[in-house]
Protein backbone atom coordinates (compact mmCIF):
# COMPACT_ATOMS: atom_id res chain seq x y z
CA UNK A 1 0.00 0.00 0.00
CA UNK A 2 2.78 2.32 0.81
CA UNK A 3 4.40 1.51 -2.74
CA UNK A 4 0.98 2.25 -4.17
CA UNK A 5 0.93 5.95 -2.75
CA UNK A 6 4.00 6.46 -2.97
CA UNK A 7 3.33 5.75 -6.91
CA UNK A 8 0.56 8.37 -7.10
CA UNK A 9 2.41 11.08 -5.73
CA UNK A 10 5.29 10.42 -8.44
CA UNK A 11 2.66 9.96 -11.13
CA UNK A 12 0.79 13.16 -9.91
CA UNK A 13 4.28 15.00 -10.01
CA UNK A 14 5.15 13.45 -13.21
CA UNK A 15 1.96 15.39 -15.01
CA UNK A 16 3.57 18.79 -13.94
CA UNK A 17 6.21 19.11 -16.53
CA UNK A 18 4.04 17.54 -19.26
CA UNK A 19 1.19 20.14 -19.32
CA UNK A 20 4.38 22.54 -19.07
CA UNK A 21 6.12 20.78 -22.32
CA UNK A 22 2.79 20.69 -24.43
CA UNK A 23 1.59 24.30 -22.91
CA UNK A 24 5.02 25.88 -24.31
CA UNK A 25 4.85 23.86 -27.62
CA UNK A 26 1.36 25.00 -28.11
CA UNK A 27 1.67 28.32 -27.05
CA UNK A 28 4.62 28.85 -29.69
CA UNK A 29 3.29 26.85 -32.42
CA UNK A 30 0.08 28.73 -32.23
CA UNK A 31 2.12 31.97 -32.97
CA UNK A 32 4.42 30.91 -35.25
CA UNK A 33 1.31 30.07 -37.48
CA UNK A 34 -0.01 33.36 -39.72
CA UNK A 35 -2.39 35.60 -38.66
CA UNK A 36 -4.13 36.67 -35.19
CA UNK A 37 -7.03 36.57 -32.98
CA UNK A 38 -7.76 40.36 -33.67
CA UNK A 39 -7.19 39.94 -37.23
CA UNK A 40 -9.48 37.15 -37.37
CA UNK A 41 -12.22 38.62 -35.47
CA UNK A 42 -12.60 42.45 -37.03
CA UNK A 43 -10.70 41.85 -40.74
CA UNK A 44 -8.48 43.30 -42.41
CA UNK A 45 -10.70 46.45 -43.06
CA UNK A 46 -10.20 48.20 -40.16
CA UNK A 47 -8.06 51.13 -39.76
CA UNK A 48 -4.57 50.35 -38.62
CA UNK A 49 -4.57 52.44 -35.19
CA UNK A 50 -7.86 50.63 -34.66
CA UNK A 51 -5.87 46.99 -34.76
CA UNK A 52 -3.19 48.47 -33.06
CA UNK A 53 -5.15 49.37 -29.99
CA UNK A 54 -7.08 46.58 -30.47
CA UNK A 55 -3.99 44.54 -29.78
CA UNK A 56 -2.64 46.50 -27.56
CA UNK A 57 -5.39 45.61 -25.01
CA UNK A 58 -5.03 42.50 -25.58
CA UNK A 59 -1.05 42.24 -25.24
CA UNK A 60 -0.01 41.26 -28.31
CA UNK A 61 2.23 43.69 -28.92
CA UNK A 62 4.52 42.47 -26.15
CA UNK A 63 7.61 40.57 -27.15
CA UNK A 64 6.51 36.80 -27.75
CA UNK A 65 8.88 35.40 -24.42
CA UNK A 66 7.06 38.52 -22.26
CA UNK A 67 3.60 36.95 -23.67
CA UNK A 68 4.80 33.55 -22.43
CA UNK A 69 5.90 34.26 -19.03
CA UNK A 70 2.90 36.11 -18.59
CA UNK A 71 0.88 33.44 -19.18
CA UNK A 72 3.03 30.95 -17.34
CA UNK A 73 2.47 32.72 -14.41
CA UNK A 74 -1.36 33.10 -14.74
CA UNK A 75 -1.33 29.90 -15.21
CA UNK A 76 0.97 28.86 -12.44
CA UNK A 77 -1.59 30.43 -10.06
CA UNK A 78 -4.55 29.21 -11.60
CA UNK A 79 -5.70 31.54 -14.11
CA UNK A 80 -6.03 30.57 -18.09
CA UNK A 81 -6.61 34.09 -18.94
CA UNK A 82 -9.36 35.72 -20.54
CA UNK A 83 -10.47 35.03 -24.26
CA UNK A 84 -9.13 37.05 -26.76
CA UNK A 85 -12.19 37.72 -28.96
CA UNK A 86 -16.14 38.42 -28.04
CA UNK A 87 -16.09 40.28 -24.81
CA UNK A 88 -13.05 38.46 -23.28
CA UNK A 89 -14.80 36.28 -20.60
CA UNK A 90 -12.10 33.88 -18.80
CA UNK A 91 -11.34 30.89 -20.79
CA UNK A 92 -12.39 28.94 -17.46
CA UNK A 93 -15.87 29.77 -17.68
CA UNK A 94 -15.56 29.36 -21.39
CA UNK A 95 -14.40 26.06 -20.67
CA UNK A 96 -16.69 25.15 -17.71
CA UNK A 97 -19.84 26.25 -20.45
CA UNK A 98 -18.70 23.30 -23.40
CA UNK A 99 -16.86 20.87 -20.86
CA UNK A 100 -20.12 19.43 -19.35
CA UNK A 101 -21.68 18.54 -23.13
CA UNK A 102 -18.80 16.75 -24.10
CA UNK A 103 -18.23 14.52 -20.92
CA UNK A 104 -21.95 13.31 -20.92
CA UNK A 105 -21.41 12.56 -24.73
CA UNK A 106 -18.08 11.13 -24.00
CA UNK A 107 -19.84 8.81 -20.80
CA UNK A 108 -22.63 7.31 -23.01
CA UNK A 109 -20.37 7.03 -26.20
CA UNK A 110 -17.91 5.12 -23.67
CA UNK A 111 -20.61 2.69 -21.46
CA UNK A 112 -22.29 1.87 -25.11
CA UNK A 113 -18.97 1.13 -26.26
CA UNK A 114 -17.99 -0.90 -23.73
CA UNK A 115 -21.23 -3.07 -23.39
CA UNK A 116 -21.25 -3.77 -26.94
CA UNK A 117 -17.51 -4.82 -26.27
CA UNK A 118 -17.62 -7.34 -23.50
CA UNK A 119 -20.88 -8.82 -25.09
CA UNK A 120 -19.24 -9.33 -28.43
CA UNK A 121 -15.93 -10.36 -27.55
CA UNK A 122 -17.21 -12.84 -24.61
CA UNK A 123 -19.59 -13.92 -27.35
CA UNK A 124 -17.22 -14.85 -29.94
CA UNK A 125 -14.85 -16.38 -27.34
CA UNK A 126 -16.88 -18.74 -25.48
CA UNK A 127 -18.18 -19.84 -29.55
CA UNK A 128 -15.02 -19.43 -30.72
CA UNK A 129 -14.64 -21.06 -33.92
CA UNK A 130 -18.36 -21.42 -34.52
CA UNK A 131 -19.85 -18.92 -37.22
CA UNK A 132 -21.07 -16.51 -34.30
CA UNK A 133 -17.55 -15.96 -33.32
CA UNK A 134 -16.16 -14.97 -37.52
CA UNK A 135 -19.48 -13.15 -37.25
CA UNK A 136 -18.37 -11.19 -33.97
CA UNK A 137 -14.40 -10.82 -35.68
CA UNK A 138 -15.96 -9.16 -38.82
CA UNK A 139 -18.03 -6.72 -36.75
CA UNK A 140 -14.80 -5.79 -34.70
CA UNK A 141 -12.79 -5.04 -37.58
CA UNK A 142 -15.96 -2.91 -39.57
CA UNK A 143 -16.52 -1.38 -36.20
CA UNK A 144 -13.33 -0.27 -36.09
CA UNK A 145 -12.62 1.17 -39.30
CA UNK A 146 -15.92 3.18 -39.63
CA UNK A 147 -15.17 6.63 -40.24
CA UNK A 148 -17.36 8.31 -37.80
CA UNK A 149 -18.55 11.74 -40.21
CA UNK A 150 -19.77 8.82 -42.56
CA UNK A 151 -21.42 6.37 -40.43
CA UNK A 152 -23.04 9.34 -38.15
CA UNK A 153 -24.67 10.79 -41.09
CA UNK A 154 -26.10 7.04 -41.84
CA UNK A 155 -27.76 7.10 -39.37
CA UNK A 156 -28.95 10.67 -39.28
CA UNK A 157 -30.06 9.58 -42.71
CA UNK A 158 -32.12 6.33 -41.42
CA UNK A 159 -33.24 7.23 -37.94
CA UNK A 160 -33.29 11.25 -38.14
CA UNK A 161 -34.78 11.84 -41.73
CA UNK A 162 -36.19 8.23 -43.09
CA UNK A 163 -37.89 7.16 -39.55
CA UNK A 164 -37.92 10.66 -37.18
CA UNK A 165 -37.25 8.57 -34.16
CA UNK A 166 -34.37 10.91 -33.25
CA UNK A 167 -33.30 14.64 -33.72
CA UNK A 168 -30.36 15.00 -36.27
CA UNK A 169 -28.42 17.43 -34.39
CA UNK A 170 -27.67 19.52 -31.23
CA UNK A 171 -28.28 18.87 -27.50
CA UNK A 172 -31.73 19.55 -26.50
CA UNK A 173 -34.57 21.72 -28.15
CA UNK A 174 -34.67 25.28 -27.22
CA UNK A 175 -36.58 26.40 -24.17
CA UNK A 176 -36.30 22.68 -22.89
CA UNK A 177 -32.95 23.07 -20.99
CA UNK A 178 -33.33 21.88 -17.41
CA UNK A 179 -32.48 24.10 -14.46
CA UNK A 180 -28.35 23.94 -14.49
CA UNK A 181 -26.44 22.43 -11.62
CA UNK A 182 -23.86 20.49 -13.45
CA UNK A 183 -23.83 21.29 -16.76
CA UNK A 184 -24.77 17.70 -17.51
CA UNK A 185 -28.56 18.01 -18.94
CA UNK A 186 -29.41 14.44 -18.14
CA UNK A 187 -28.29 13.93 -14.70
CA UNK A 188 -29.63 17.72 -13.69
CA UNK A 189 -33.28 16.59 -15.29
CA UNK A 190 -32.88 13.53 -13.04
CA UNK A 191 -32.03 15.48 -9.85
CA UNK A 192 -35.18 18.00 -10.48
CA UNK A 193 -37.65 15.96 -11.74
CA UNK A 194 -37.91 17.40 -15.11
CA UNK A 195 -38.89 14.10 -17.43
CA UNK A 196 -39.42 15.94 -20.62
CA UNK A 197 -36.14 17.59 -20.60
CA UNK A 198 -34.75 13.92 -19.60
CA UNK A 199 -36.56 12.22 -22.50
CA UNK A 200 -35.64 15.11 -24.83
CA UNK A 201 -31.84 14.97 -23.85
CA UNK A 202 -31.76 11.22 -24.07
CA UNK A 203 -33.17 11.37 -27.72
CA UNK A 204 -30.91 14.04 -28.90
CA UNK A 205 -27.62 12.64 -26.95
CA UNK A 206 -28.89 8.72 -28.79
CA UNK A 207 -27.52 9.17 -32.09
CA UNK A 208 -24.17 10.45 -31.30
CA UNK A 209 -23.54 8.40 -28.38
CA UNK A 210 -24.68 5.34 -30.36
CA UNK A 211 -22.14 6.30 -33.27
CA UNK A 212 -18.58 6.73 -31.03
CA UNK A 213 -20.01 3.67 -29.05
CA UNK A 214 -20.23 1.16 -32.19
CA UNK A 215 -17.02 2.37 -33.59
CA UNK A 216 -15.31 2.43 -30.58
CA UNK A 217 -16.48 -1.32 -28.85
CA UNK A 218 -14.83 -2.86 -31.77
CA UNK A 219 -11.31 -2.51 -30.18
CA UNK A 220 -13.13 -4.33 -26.76
CA UNK A 221 -14.71 -7.32 -29.07
CA UNK A 222 -11.29 -8.14 -30.17
CA UNK A 223 -8.98 -7.56 -26.96
CA UNK A 224 -11.73 -9.22 -24.49
CA UNK A 225 -11.91 -12.53 -27.23
CA UNK A 226 -8.41 -12.83 -27.14
CA UNK A 227 -7.36 -12.39 -24.09
CA UNK A 228 -10.71 -14.55 -23.15
CA UNK A 229 -9.45 -17.53 -25.17
CA UNK A 230 -6.01 -17.29 -23.51
CA UNK A 231 -7.27 -17.22 -20.06
CA UNK A 232 -9.39 -20.20 -20.81
CA UNK A 233 -6.57 -22.23 -21.83
CA UNK A 234 -5.02 -22.02 -18.85
CA UNK A 235 -4.16 -24.59 -16.26
CA UNK A 236 -6.00 -23.02 -13.40
CA UNK A 237 -9.79 -22.84 -15.51
CA UNK A 238 -8.75 -26.73 -16.56
CA UNK A 239 -8.25 -27.51 -12.77
CA UNK A 240 -11.35 -25.04 -11.54
CA UNK A 241 -13.64 -27.97 -14.17
CA UNK A 242 -11.69 -30.74 -13.13
CA UNK A 243 -12.69 -29.93 -9.33
CA UNK A 244 -16.69 -29.66 -10.44
CA UNK A 245 -16.87 -25.58 -9.99
CA UNK A 246 -19.68 -24.44 -11.44
CA UNK A 247 -19.34 -23.16 -14.72
CA UNK A 248 -21.07 -19.76 -13.61
CA UNK A 249 -18.05 -19.54 -11.36
CA UNK A 250 -15.09 -20.54 -13.88
CA UNK A 251 -16.65 -18.13 -15.79
CA UNK A 252 -16.44 -15.31 -13.62
CA UNK A 253 -12.89 -16.25 -12.48
CA UNK A 254 -11.68 -16.04 -16.49
CA UNK A 255 -13.51 -12.88 -17.22
CA UNK A 256 -11.44 -11.18 -13.80
CA UNK A 257 -8.62 -12.40 -15.56
CA UNK A 258 -9.30 -11.03 -19.30
CA UNK A 259 -10.52 -7.94 -18.04
CA UNK A 260 -7.08 -6.97 -16.34
CA UNK A 261 -5.79 -5.20 -20.21
CA UNK A 262 -9.38 -4.54 -20.93
CA UNK A 263 -9.34 -2.27 -17.84
CA UNK A 264 -6.09 0.12 -19.72
CA UNK A 265 -8.01 0.53 -22.92
CA UNK A 266 -11.22 1.56 -21.09
CA UNK A 267 -8.98 4.76 -19.53
CA UNK A 268 -7.29 5.03 -22.71
CA UNK A 269 -10.54 5.25 -24.78
CA UNK A 270 -12.12 7.22 -22.45
CA UNK A 271 -9.88 9.90 -22.61
CA UNK A 272 -9.35 9.92 -26.46
CA UNK A 273 -13.05 10.10 -26.32
CA UNK A 274 -12.99 13.51 -24.41
CA UNK A 275 -10.54 14.61 -26.64
CA UNK A 276 -11.09 13.19 -30.19
CA UNK A 277 -14.71 13.57 -29.93
CA UNK A 278 -14.33 16.63 -32.64
CA UNK A 279 -15.41 14.48 -35.29
CA UNK A 280 -19.02 13.24 -33.61
CA UNK A 281 -19.74 17.16 -32.39
CA UNK A 282 -19.12 18.47 -35.45
CA UNK A 283 -21.01 15.90 -37.40
CA UNK A 284 -24.32 15.92 -34.53
CA UNK A 285 -23.86 20.01 -34.21
CA UNK A 286 -23.38 19.16 -30.21
CA UNK A 287 -21.64 22.10 -28.41
CA UNK A 288 -19.05 20.60 -26.68
CA UNK A 289 -15.28 21.19 -26.12
CA UNK A 290 -14.93 20.25 -30.05
CA UNK A 291 -16.38 22.36 -31.45
CA UNK A 292 -15.30 25.24 -29.32
CA UNK A 293 -11.28 24.20 -30.05
CA UNK A 294 -12.43 24.11 -33.89
CA UNK A 295 -14.20 27.71 -33.57
CA UNK A 296 -11.17 29.30 -31.77
CA UNK A 297 -8.32 27.83 -33.48
CA UNK A 298 -10.20 29.34 -36.64
CA UNK A 299 -10.04 32.81 -34.79
CA UNK A 300 -6.81 32.56 -33.78
CA UNK A 301 -8.07 32.46 -30.03
CA UNK A 302 -4.47 31.98 -28.29
CA UNK A 303 -5.76 31.85 -24.77
CA UNK A 304 -8.91 29.84 -25.57
CA UNK A 305 -7.30 27.16 -27.00
CA UNK A 306 -3.92 26.99 -24.71
CA UNK A 307 -6.65 26.62 -21.87
CA UNK A 308 -8.55 23.83 -23.26
CA UNK A 309 -5.14 21.78 -24.28
CA UNK A 310 -4.06 22.34 -20.70
CA UNK A 311 -7.63 21.89 -18.88
CA UNK A 312 -7.57 18.13 -21.19
CA UNK A 313 -3.77 17.61 -19.98
CA UNK A 314 -4.63 17.43 -16.77
CA UNK A 315 -7.91 15.47 -17.13
CA UNK A 316 -6.40 12.58 -18.73
CA UNK A 317 -3.56 12.67 -16.44
CA UNK A 318 -6.10 12.17 -13.92
CA UNK A 319 -8.01 9.47 -15.66
CA UNK A 320 -4.68 7.42 -16.49
CA UNK A 321 -3.50 7.81 -12.66
CA UNK A 322 -6.70 6.31 -11.38
CA UNK A 323 -6.62 3.30 -14.32
CA UNK A 324 -3.11 2.54 -13.17
CA UNK A 325 -4.92 2.29 -9.41
CA UNK A 326 -7.72 0.29 -10.85
CA UNK A 327 -5.48 -2.44 -12.47
CA UNK A 328 -3.01 -3.06 -9.57
CA UNK A 329 -6.19 -3.41 -7.23
CA UNK A 330 -7.32 -5.62 -9.94
CA UNK A 331 -4.41 -7.61 -10.18
CA UNK A 332 -2.67 -8.53 -7.13
CA UNK A 333 0.76 -9.40 -9.04
CA UNK A 334 1.24 -5.84 -9.91
CA UNK A 335 4.02 -4.14 -7.61
CA UNK A 336 4.94 -0.50 -7.61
Amino acid sequence: MASLKAYIVTRALLVIPTIFILLTLVFFILRILPGDPISAMVGQKVPPEVLEKLRHEAGLDKPVIVQYFDYLAGVLTGNLGKSMIWGRRPVILEIMDRFPATLELTIFGFVISVILGVITGSISAFRRGSKIDTSMRVYSIVAYTLFIPWFGMLLQMIFGVYFQIFPIGGRITPGMSPDRITGLYVFDSLVTLNFSALYDALSHLALPAITLGIVLSGAYTRLLRNNLIDVLSQDFITAYRARGVRERKVIKHAMKNAFIPVVTLMGLQFAILLAGAVLTESTFSWPGMGTFLLERIEYRDYTSVQGAIVFYAMFVAIISLVVDIIYALLDPRIRY
